[in-house]
């Protein structure tokens, strides 16, 4: 299946940017009457036969349209402090949007090393990485956010921090509720401070353990993904 992504596309006739038609007619030489699929990151699936396989722009001629294609079965969002290095931020996010996630927000902690992050190269990343295993969904991105403002709009029962702290004994499917959004908190690799765990608590969140293996953050933050996406196997209906 040769995947393109178009966000903007609203007609049956869709020209490709000319990043994309490069890639259509060069890299996979396609050409004249050959069909292609087209992504808009909200869940619709656009069959397309090319009609002027043109290498700056590239016209299609829609045919068909599916709806909420790869649409996952549950909502995850994991809340993760970017890591000093990038490249360990930004393999998150691919292994993160493969495996499904539905939003990741960075988080600006007292113990982070990072406090700004090119959020546009986050994006390309996870559209690379939503074509790649085929997925209908772009996960929402949202740039970094003090601790203290994201906890404040937390929907407390459904959020959880992952912390090092002793009292978090209990893990992710101890607090796992079939057909409810979850979101988890990672902290930075200096952990969250006392001051922000006691401000989570204290906005009804819970903690929740990873495991005895002290991980790094873009570990913890992909287990807790792959974490939820596992348990909502595990407790679908049969």
């Amino acid at each position: 299946m040769h995947l393109f992504y178009t966000p903007d596309i609203n007609a049956e006739i869709y020209t490709l940017s000319e990043e994309e038609s490069k890639h259509c007619t060069r890299v996979l030489r396609l050409s004249h009457g050959d069909t292609v699929y087209l992504i808009d990151g909200v869940g619709g699936l656009y069959t397309a036969i090319i009609q002027d396989a043109h290498q700056k722009r590239c016209q299609l001629q829609v045919v068909d349209k599916q709806i909420e294609y790869g649409k996952l079965p549950y909502v995850s969002h994991i809340a993760v402090a970017p890591t000093k290095n990038m490249d360990r931020m930004e393999w998150f996010v691919e292994k993160a949007v493969e495996i499904g996630v539905s939003e990741i927000t960075f988080l600006l902690c007292e113990h982070s090393e990072r406090r700004n992050l090119r959020l546009d190269r986050l994006e390309k990343i996870a559209v690379s990485a939503m074509k790649q295993s085929q997925k209908g969904y772009l996960p929402l991105l949202n740039d970094m956010t003090p601790f203290h403002r994201f906890v404040q709009k937390a929907v407390p029962e459904n959020t959880f921090i992952a912390h090092l702290e002793d009292d978090a004994t209990k893990g992710i499917k101890d607090h796992y509720k079939y057909g409810q959004p979850h979101c988890i908190m990672i902290g930075p690799e200096g952990d969250f401070s006392l001051q922000e765990i006691a401000a989570a608590y204290k906005a009804g969140i819970q903690p929740v353990t990873l495991g005895q293996s002290r991980l790094r953050t873009e570990t913890a933050a992909l287990v807790a993904c792959h974490s939820l996406h596992v348990l909502n196997d595990l407790f679908a209906p049969l």
